[in-house]
């Protein structure tokens, strides 16, 4: 099979804090739903005294939820803000898969160590209705629903993940849309960085932490000892998704910038090992197509991977279809929205460019990056994460932000993709039967502080005999 693909960028958005997460509604009626969570790290305005401890002058890690209402119609503005709030900094969010009480709720993971409810009201607000503390000086990391297959009649659960290396498990009271802890847990070493559900059997959890550790467990069994433990990732685990279309099929991503797939029957030997050249911080199925994999790859973009062959075992890396990388900085947020679209990309569309204060022209864009070119020999590096430890900051001596891609530019080749983000992986046959593939996603990155939406054709064309 051969495959034609191509992006186009419709809206870029200025979040003004740094964007870390985005989730589009799941749950049918309210498709046109996008949030997007962001997270600031304010630094102490004066520096503590001489023998001050640091922890007295501590960091602030301010956060924003944004709601917007998505209009696919019109063409290059289809996001429309609904509501914004100010919030603790957002680590992870989730939308549960179905509705309750007949309304959506998002989960949010903040950097006080809280999980959030948050109901989507009929005059499209979020209104908070529930919280549970998972412990005093931790940030909740991570989170997911137990309602990845859309049952509705299952008991409603929540799995959370935190910096100080725990998993917890909460129940969602659904008459009073409350959060109890049931059990929470030591996992991991140091910060754990995801957790997730097998969504077709909802007692096992999986869990990577920054030990460098994948780990599955299951609840009916107890949570002294995990049922098995992977060393396959070189550094630390950071995503973890089950295929909510195919029984048995796991994957995982790391800071090594590998994805592998797994087959759950046998933890041993992944099905798969794909290196996408960049940290893989979050990974999302396709919400219809069993194969089709989203990666937000922090330093390399956004990559759409075909992992049919590798689920039939026949290859041992997934295909990457397109690679999306018009984002500036870490690539942290993606997902795909369940809105159709009919019309077909328009042919030869050059991307837009959004300045804060609305759309800018390429003009203005060339010339802030003649200059950030100038400014890149005076570049300098340093590290802090999402739990102020580690995350990479890139500045000029004067404070300015320097996008990494033109921080690199000079020492390592991009990904084959053009300047408008088309990537045509293999060109059609002019013979055989075709299938047309169309999507809207949005995507988000960290210090650059930019939310993206954009559109995805894929072609595949069946060559005939």
């Amino acid at each position: 099979m051969a495959w034609h693909c191509k992006t186009q960028t419709l809206q870029v958005i200025d979040t003004e804090y740094n964007a870390d997460a985005v989730e589009w509604c799941p749950v049918d009626g309210w498709h046109n739903i996008l949030v997007c969570g962001t997270y600031q790290l304010k630094k102490p305005e004066s520096k503590p005294a001489a023998g001050d401890e640091e922890s007295e002058n501590p960091h602030t890690r301010l956060g924003r939820l944004y709601l917007y209402s998505c209009h696919p119609d019109q063409l290059f503005t289809p996001l429309m803000e609904v509501q914004r709030t100010e919030t603790a900094a957002i680590l992870d969010m989730k939308w549960c898969h179905v509705p309750v009480a007949e309304h959506p709720l998002l989960g949010i993971a903040n950097a006080k160590g809280v999980v959030e409810l948050c109901c989507l009201t009929n005059s499209e607000k979020m209104e908070l209705i529930s919280c549970v503390d998972l412990g005093q000086e931790c940030l909740a990391l991570s989170l997911d629903w137990s309602t990845g297959l859309g049952d509705s009649t299952q008991p409603m659960k929540i799995v959370s993940s935190d910096s100080k290396g725990r998993l917890s498990l909460l129940e969602v009271q659904e008459s009073a849309v409350a959060l109890d802890i049931i059990v929470q847990w030591k996992a991991h070493d140091f910060e754990a960085w995801i957790a997730a559900f097998n969504y077709w059997n909802t007692e096992i959890l999986y869990s990577g932490g920054d030990d460098c550790r994948f780990r599955g467990w299951d609840t009916r069994m107890g949570t002294h000892t995990s049922i098995f433990t992977s060393n396959r990732h070189s550094m630390g685990v950071c995503s973890i998704q089950s295929n909510p279309h195919r029984e048995n099929i796991l994957a995982t991503g790391s800071y090594d910038e590998h994805i592998l797939l797994w087959d759950t029957r046998q933890m041993k030997q992944p099905l798969a090992d794909t290196h996408v050249q960049g940290g893989v911080w979050r990974l999302k199925w396709h919400p219809t197509h069993e194969h089709l994999l989203l990666a937000a790859c922090m330093h390399n973009g956004f990559q759409i991977l075909d992992c049919q062959a590798s689920m039939a075992q026949t290859t041992e890396k997934c295909d990457i279809l397109s690679s999306y990388v018009l984002h500036n900085s870490l690539a942290y947020g993606a997902d795909w929205s369940k809105l159709s679209l009919s019309d077909p990309l328009a042919n030869n569309q050059e991307p837009l460019f959004y300045t804060s204060g609305g759309r800018g022209s390429r003009s203005n864009s060339d010339q802030a990056v003649q200059k950030l070119e100038l400014q890149v020999q005076n570049l300098k590096i340093f590290y802090e994460s999402p739990t102020a430890s580690f995350d990479l900051i890139l500045e000029d001596e004067v404070g300015g932000y320097v996008p990494e891609a033109i921080a690199a530019a000079n020492n390592m080749p991009g990904p084959p993709c053009s300047e408008a983000g088309a990537e045509p992986v293999t060109d059609p046959t002019e013979s055989g039967s075709a299938q047309k593939e169309r999507n809207l996603l949005a995507t988000c990155s960290f210090y650059d502080h930019v939310l993206h939406v954009w559109r995805w054709e894929c072609n595949s064309i069946e060559p005939s005999e």
